[in-house]
């Protein structure tokens, strides 16, 4: 999932809410056992994401703040184990 974003004369009218949400609920109903994502960090909480460091998961790039760097996770029983860096495609190199 990558980080919402709009102008700013559409602030406030709760599209990038519906867009994080409807993101959530596809990539659940999918299956998918967490969504990482790498955005503001008083943002992303509210649909319950949280720091990635927590679960020993950081980012394949150096430099990125850990209190921007969060998971939410779906599925805990899938997460057993799973720790180490996580891997965005090679198109989001060039963002970064």
């Amino acid at each position: 999932m990558i980080a919402s974003s709009r102008s700013a004369r559409m602030a406030g009218q709760g599209i990038g809410i519906l867009l994080v949400e409807q993101g959530i609920d596809i990539l659940k109903s999918e299956g998918c056992p967490f969504i990482i994502v790498l955005g503001r960090p008083e943002y992303y909480p509210r649909f319950e994401f949280e720091r990635t460091s927590g679960y020993n998961i950081c980012s394949q790039w150096e430099g990125v703040p850990n209190e921007a760097f969060m998971i939410r996770i779906l599925g805990p029983a899938a997460m057993a184990g799973v720790q180490g860096a996580a891997r965005y495609r090679d198109e989001f190199d060039a963002t970064i």
